[in-house]
């Protein structure tokens, strides 16, 4: 399903459809980028989780054709630092906001926000989307 490309040891990427099956693809390709790396299995937990959320989004709240991919990217930086990016075509950036108790969905972002040591949103180089990136760091991820 996903197309993946490894540029180095430390970075990898891959393209998913706007497909209910996608947070799953992208949980899979993060375990295969990590678990070769001596902090992995103490980020995978935690990086698994944001991933789905915010691929989840880009399938559930971008306003773009359905035939648009969403592109992911996860970057391991020298301090075990992970970098989760996830690119989609639609220029709205997402909003924290407080989900009703009754509600079952709407804390995607929430749990981003709380679990990331870090996390924003950047228009995409040429101008067309948004990407939504978080930094998990072994810290956080052993809390």
């Amino acid at each position: 399903m996903p197309e993946t490309v490894s540029p180095s040891p430390s970075e990898q990427t891959c393209w998913l459809p706007r497909h209910h099956k996608s947070p799953r693809a992208a949980r899979r390709e993060l375990r295969d980028f990590l678990l070769p790396h001596p902090t992995g299995k103490l980020l995978l937990p935690t990086g698994e989780l944001l991933v789905s959320e915010l691929v989840t989004n880009a399938i559930q709240h971008a306003r773009t054709p359905r035939d648009r991919l969403i592109f992911v990217r996860f970057q391991l930086s020298p301090d075990a630092t992970l970098r989760i990016e996830v690119h989609d075509a639609d220029s709205e950036k997402p909003t924290l906001r407080d989900a009703p108790t009754s509600a079952e969905t709407g804390r995607g972002l929430l749990l981003v926000h709380e679990l990331a040591h870090s996390w924003g949103c950047d228009p995409r180089a040429g101008g067309i989307g948004k990407l939504v990136w978080c930094h998990v760091s072994p810290e956080a991820a052993a809390a």
